[in-house]
């Protein structure tokens, strides 16, 4: 009011706390009044640390996470309760504008705003001047935390599954979900690590659909955009649905078939670098992943079995009604597609993939539960035991060789056209998991990069 416009004020504790959970960040007269009346009645119902506690609990200072523990976790890479000396007064030195100040962001600045507040410290008697000098001594930038944001596509994909179960959030929740940490650290760090310059994406179920590891990218910070739930061409990684679907009309892996060049009407695709094969067995012609079985496959059975087999398996909502749909021109998501093969590891039960178990009110009360529904039968026994042989000799002796380790059950290549997609879909007895690496705008990647070059190495490490 003495300035006669919105000049830059300041705020007690109080009030800000009051601001950080009840109101807008708008510069309104109405505002501040509300930040008023709400500081009183926060004043008259806690206590001075419980106002602290709430604001400390609340503010945000690292990339949208709130309280002074996670900023102590994304900067530092630990708890509030480990910070030292050094790393409490950058973290203050924050408060007052988290990006100007930021130990990752602006360091120099973030350093001689902790000495001002090491100095008033030791002004007003809380440390020594000893205690000054030492803390002086270990202020530095904040370290590149590669575990940071690795959970952020998850919680992004975790917030649309809660919308989608209790519709909109307007009170403060816990949601339990089925995310294994270990699990997730792992495949965020092997996905970083083997996808050079490309973009990857990876997810991880269980076998009754528990979704235990979400990356979508390799860094949130720069793209928001989640990979594992964007739609792209699978490629061969979509053959299996053809293959079941011989196999239950009473094929076997040893089964002879022909490889050689074959056409439907003006659809003519060729092998991968144009070699064929001849009289070779139905294992052999899946683990050398060649084009024109499944065709002719499709040919013989109809192309309405297979679209059906899929909708069995869960994925045919968006498949088209073309051939090239049996060589993977369809798209579909990575979590769709790994879901393919949890059904296969599943003993042919349906599998439905989930993130949360349970919701509840900040008092404990429920919200939300899964229910868990009754799997049913899609594959008879004999088909999956098939189907298990035809993806372990993809690993052993075809084209995933290189994610091939210990415990790796089976798994499956896919190279959609021009090398602009390439997935690797395997199984352990934990989990199933599907890696795919592109590029976002969909333009061709390298020649030599295919489904079990990067994509089955980085399944690879993951598994070892």
């Amino acid at each position: 009011m003495f300035h006669g416009r919105f000049a830059a004020g300041g705020s007690t504790i109080t009030q800000q706390t009051a601001k950080n959970i009840f109101l807008s960040r708008d510069k309104k007269v109405s505002r501040k009044i509300q930040e008023l009346i709400l500081s009183m009645w926060l004043e008259n119902r806690f206590t001075k640390n419980q106002i602290l506690d709430l604001y400390m609990n609340r503010i945000s200072l690292v990339g949208g996470h709130r309280g002074i523990d996670a900023a102590a976790t994304n900067l530092f890479g630990h708890g509030a309760r480990e910070l030292t000396l050094a790393e409490s007064a950058q973290i203050a030195a924050m408060l007052k504008a988290p990006t100007l100040y930021s130990p990752l962001k602006n360091p120099e600045r973030n350093i001689l705003r902790a000495k001002v507040i090491l100095k008033e410290m030791e002004r007003q008697g809380y440390i020594s001047e000893k205690e000054m000098q030492l803390a002086f001594q270990n202020l530095k930038p904040a370290p590149e935390n590669p575990d940071k944001n690795i959970y952020r596509y998850w919680t992004d994909f975790v917030r649309d599954e809660i919308e989608s179960r209790i519709g909109s959030i307007d009170k403060d929740l816990y949601v339990y979900t089925t995310i294994d940490t270990g699990l997730q650290k792992r495949v965020a760090a092997s996905v970083r690590a083997g996808i050079g310059e490309y973009e990857g994406a990876a997810v991880a179920v269980s076998r009754d659909g528990a979704i235990l590891a979400m990356v979508g990218g390799d860094d949130y910070q720069t793209s928001q955009f989640n990979r594992a739930t964007a739609l792209r061409q699978p490629g061969s990684a979509f053959k299996p649905v053809v293959y079941l679907v011989a196999l239950e009309n009473g094929m076997t892996p040893d089964a002879y078939v022909n490889d050689s060049p074959f056409s439907i009407g003006d659809y003519n695709p060729k092998n991968y670098d144009e070699r064929y094969y001849g009289g070779i067995t139905l294992a052999t012609a899946f683990a050398k992943s060649v084009n024109s079985v499944p065709l002719k496959l499709t040919k013989e059975y109809g192309i309405d079995s297979v679209l059906n087999m899929a909708a069995r398996l869960g994925v045919g909502a968006n498949l088209k009604r073309e051939y090239s749909t049996v060589l993977g021109a369809s798209e579909m998501s990575l979590l769709d597609l790994t879901t393919i093969y949890a059904v296969i590891w599943n003993d042919g039960n349906s599998v439905h993939p989930y993130s949360i178990t349970k919701i509840t009110d900040a008092y404990g009360n429920f919200i939300y539960a899964r229910n868990p529904s009754e799997t049913i039968t899609i594959l008879q026994p004999q088909t999956v035991e098939y189907m298990q042989d035809l993806l372990h000799e993809v690993v052993t002796h075809g084209t995933g060789k290189r994610a091939n380790a210990e415990n790796v059950l089976g798994g499956k290549t896919g190279t959609s056209n021009d090398n602009r997609d390439a997935w690797f879909v395997g199984a352990t007895p934990e989990f199933v998991m599907g890696i795919w690496v592109g590029r976002d705008d969909n333009t061709p990647m390298s020649s030599k990069v295919t489904g079990g070059t990067i994509p089955a190495t980085i399944f690879h490490e993951i598994v070892k």
